[in-house]
């Protein structure tokens, strides 16, 4: 469904992206993990058409290829149309939820659908109340984000990406900002989403949610990716050193708990 290859991406004098290739087929669940700073939360806001790389080409759906052109080569006008195409195709849940906060649940997840996508508001807002109804928000619909647990939050934020009806769904490491007695319930709406079959790309620091829900695994580091395959492969028995390590370290007091 999607193809990236060569991505790279600075801020300032530091090399975020150093040249990242992944592919992500439709239905697959294409987990990211790695330290932090490694690039992860920018690979998909590239994905997403919220950064622009530097360099490198990104195909969706084996359409026209999106060629990010060298800083020292004038960009085509028709880039910025294709990245917003990009962003289309997609639909991304934040670490922090960004739910309007002036807004109720409901209001919050008709906002894109009516109001960008330009659907009838009473298509929307129906089908809003049945996601609602989905992971347990119904009766939350005239709240504000306010009167919401993080965990209840990012739920909202979760039936937000999902009443775009986007080909793909983007999650940003969606469990960091909780506490942790409210990360499983949010980890079951996501276990649920991938069985259904949804093209997902995750970054996440809970591997042990990584082993059980991933089609195909990255680990990145300092910018590339030091090795991927899948999810037995990459946890059970890592090729590259530096994967191992950073396993170890993770996995270790996770496995012992």
């Amino acid at each position: 469904m999607l193809s990236a290859r060569g991505l790279r991406k600075s801020f300032g004098d530091t090399e975020v992206l150093r040249g990242i290739d992944l592919t992500l087929h439709r239905g697959e669940v294409l987990v990211l993990i790695g330290p932090s700073g490694s690039g992860k939360t920018t690979v998909l806001r590239a994905l997403n058409g919220l950064e622009t790389p530097d360099a490198g080409t990104i195909t969706v759906d084996g359409g026209p290829e999106l060629d990010f052109a060298p800083a020292e080569r004038p960009r085509p006008r028709a880039q910025k149309q294709q990245r917003l195409a990009l962003r289309d195709r997609s639909a991304m849940v934040f670490q922090h939820h960004n739910l309007f906060p002036h807004l109720t649940v409901l209001q919050n997840v008709i906002e894109g659908p009516w109001r960008v996508q330009r659907q009838p508001r009473a298509e929307v807002v129906a089908e809003a109340l049945a996601l609602l109804d989905r992971v347990g928000l119904a009766d939350k619909a005239d709240a504000r984000p306010h009167q919401l647990s993080g965990g209840q939050q990012q739920r909202v934020g979760i039936v937000r990406a999902l009443a775009l009806k986007p080909d793909l769904l983007l999650f940003d490491e969606p469990t960091s900002a909780l506490d942790p007695e409210l990360v499983g319930e949010v980890l079951l709406v996501i276990k649920e989403l991938a069985d259904e079959g949804w093209t997902m790309a995750v970054v996440t620091h809970e591997l042990s949610f990584a082993r059980e829900v991933a089609d195909h695994v990255l680990f990145l580091d300092g910018g590339v990716v030091v090795e991927e395959g899948p999810p037995a492969e990459i946890f059970r028995a890592p090729r590259h050193e530096r994967t191992q390590r950073f396993l170890t370290r993770i996995l270790r007091p996770l496995d012992g708990a």
